[in-house]
This record gives structure tokens, C-alpha cells and sequence, in this order.
């Protein structure tokens, strides 16, 4: 689908203009470009008012999808296939590893990514047909391992919750990773799901430190919010985990136990974390933000990230892409194995329910006679 480029707006170069709510301060150009914007920095500096009136605000573009089932054969994460129902994501982290995918739209991975939302309206009917197609063997899917599922637009537009709609239908198991207490409001659908062992959620939390996760992920709900929305699932029945990510040297690191604590409380009975990955443009727009926010610190923090990364600013080989190496890394993974298991954390594995699979019959199909 084309869309169209991205406005002018000051390259990396230039003086950063963050704006509140925003995740990151600039729309620089993604590795797609072959080339560069020169910005006359004496005009820009005149020009600050009139980029920040009036702010930054999201659109939301409707799209139709050809395809909804993503499929992979990374061998470091527990699925093959997942369904993203939005392009894009209004929360606005800037650690986000999906970034650089709206280069391929020919936006910036930058401020495009969390003001610029692609919603595949036709996801619900998509996913039925390819449920529906002979020979298709079920194993779990995951809803939101790109983009969150339940960012800000699903108020509106309720594709997450039609593609839940369908996956109970068809009887098929799903787990759901989101940083949004949105995901309570499907607790109707969600409930009966987790009844017959179809689904598990994650909820992502960072942090527990509420102005840390207001540059960290903006426009996510607050962490009380999210350990609430825990306790709401947990109480509905619906097995529930957290997730601790991104865990950042010198930023967060020293919130691991919280987390766990707080999840373990709320009714949480799994978890996980994921270090950070500052993968392509992610790696600048990191900089840049750990600059503005933590002058005194960002160089400790690289040089931090680079010891978990052999030396590098990233690491995507399989197996270590996730987790990192060396002595910092060591540390954290013993620190989190020690809080879950006293927190009695991860004690059992929920495996999902394949074998209840079955396509409903359609509107006018004969029915068998037996």
C-alpha cells in the first residue's frame, strides 16, 4: 500500500526536539534512504516554536491486509506464526525492536512509528479463512509479537478483540504479550478460552517506577495499571505471566526483584525478561534518548550494553540476541532465577491445548448426519 513520505523534519544531525508523550525526538531517515536531508540549524533554531504548535498527534491509517498469520523459524522464541493486527505503535518505546519495520513502509522508524498507525481492518476475516483452509495444524499463535495488540487505536477499532473471537471459535490456542490493562476488557472471551486451556497473557512491564516509565514507554498505562490488570486476569482465571523488559545496565537493572515481587503478588505464576537489543536505527534512536534523559549516564549504559554484547552495540545471533553474554549478564540471570523461585514463579509450565481444534461450520453448510 503506498503511503506517502514522511514530513521534514530535522535529521540526527540536528538538534533533538522531544516532545512530551513522544518516545523519541527526531524522524531521521531509515538504512532504506540513499540519501540525506541537510538541516540550516540557525533556521531550525527559529523554527522550534512553530514544530512544536501544534504537537505531534496520531493518525491511524485503516489497511487492508492480503495475509494475517506472520510465520518464523527463529529457534529462540516458543512460536512459529503471530498475528499483528496494527503496523506501528502509539506507546511510543524507544527501545522498541519493531521500529525499523516502518522503513519498509518508507517512514521513519523514528516519530512515524509511534504517530503514524496502520490498522489491518480485515484481519478478523483474513485469520477465519486461513483456519479454515484444509490441511492447516494447529499450534500456538502469538497475538502482539511485534506491535502491542492493545495499543490506544484498539479502543476504536477492536481488531484484537475480533481476532480473539475467532481463535475461540476455531478452538485454538493463543498467547497474548501486551503492556495495556486493555487487554481486561476482553476477559469475557478470554475467560472461557483459558476454561478449556487455549490462552495465556503477558504483561510487559520495565519498570515499577512511574516518571521512568513515562520516557520509557509513554503512552503505555502506568506499571500500576498493568500489575492491576495482572490481578484482574489472574482472578478471572486466565494464567498470566510478566514479562521484565527491557532490562537496561545502569537504567532499570535494579528493578528486577521489584518486578517480580509485584507480579507474584498481583497473581502472576510465570516469568521472563528479555535484555536490551538495539537492533539497526533502534541503535541511534537509543543513544539519542538515553543523551537527553541520562547525560551524566549514557556512556556508562553503552559501555554496559556493549560488554553484554561482545564488544558490539548489538548481538542478532540466535540464542543470544535475547539474553547477551558476559559478567553483567551472568548476574542479572542469577538475580531473576533466584526471585522467581522465591517468589514461586515458573514452578509450572502452561502448555496450550491443540487437540480441541475444530473449524465451525459456516453459515449455510450441510450439517452431518452423525
Amino acid at each position: 500500500m503506498p503511503v506517502p513520505h514522511s514530513p521534514k523534519l530535522p535529521p540526527a544531525s540536528a538538534p533533538l526536539h522531544f516532545v512530551k508523550g513522544r518516545g523519541i525526538g527526531s524522524n531521521a531517515g531509515s538504512r532504506y534512504e540513499g540519501w540525506t536531508r541537510e538541516t540550516d540549524l540557525d533556521e531550525y533554531d527559529r523554527d522550534l516554536d512553530r514544530l512544536d504548535a501544534p504537537p505531534v498527534r496520531t493518525t491511524v491509517t485503516e489497511r487492508i491486509a492480503r495475509s494475517i498469520i506472520s510465520r518464523n523459524e527463529s529457534p529462540d522464541i516458543p512460536f512459529d506464526r503471530s498475528l499483528n493486527p496494527y503496523a506501528g505503535c502509539e506507546h511510543g518505546c524507544v527501545y522498541c525492536y519493531a521500529r525499523p519495520t516502518h522503513a519498509r513502509l518508507g517512514l521513519s522508524p523514528g516519530l512515524d512509528f509511534e504517530t503514524r498507525i496502520f490498522a489491518k481492518t480485515n484481519a478478523a476475516e483474513l485469520l477465519r479463512a486461513e483456519l479454515s483452509r484444509p490441511g492447516y495444524a494447529p499450534a500456538l499463535i502469538a497475538l502482539g509479537a511485534n506491535t502491542d495488540p492493545y495499543q490506544p487505536a484498539e479502543r476504536k477499532f477492536e481488531i484484537s478483540r475480533s481476532l480473539l473471537q475467532v481463535l475461540s471459535d476455531f478452538n485454538h490456542p493463543v498467547g497474548i504479550t501486551t503492556k495495556s490493562a486493555l487487554v481486561t476488557r476482553d476477559i469475557d472471551i478470554l475467560a472461557k478460552m483459558a476454561a478449556k486451556n487455549l490462552v495465556r497473557v503477558f504483561i510487559s512491564i520495565g519498570t515499577l517506577n512511574s516518571d521512568l516509565a513515562r520516557i520509557l514507554d509513554p503512552r503505555a498505562p502506568a506499571p500500576a495499571r498493568r500489575i492491576e490488570a495482572i490481578r484482574r486476569l489472574a482472578d478471572a482465571g486466565i494464567p498470566t505471566g510478566v514479562i521484565d523488559s527491557p532490562i537496561i545496565p545502569a537504567i532499570n537493572d535494579t528493578e528486577i526483584e521489584a518486578v517480580l515481587g509485584a507480579a507474584a503478588e498481583a497473581g502472576a505464576i510465570s516469568a521472563s525478561y528479555v535484555m536490551l537489543r538495539l537492533p539497526l536505527e533502534v541503535r541511534d534512536l537509543f543513544v539519542q534518548w538515553l543523551e537527553h534523559h541520562f547525560p551524566m549516564r549514557a556512556a556508562h549504559v553503552m559501555s554496559l550494553v556493549r560488554q553484554m554484547r561482545d564488544g558490539r552495540d548489538n548481538e542478532s545471533t540466535f540464542g543470544a540476541r535475547m539474553r547477551g553474554s558476559g559478567h553483567h549478564v551472568d548476574l542479572i540471570a542469577q538475580r531473576f532465577r533466584l526471585a522467581a523461585r522465591r517468589l514461586g514463579l515458573n514452578e509450572t509450565r502452561v502448555s496450550l491445548a491443540t487437540t480441541l481444534f475444530e473449524v465451525p461450520a459456516a453459515m449455510g453448510d450441510q450439517l452431518g448426519l452423525f
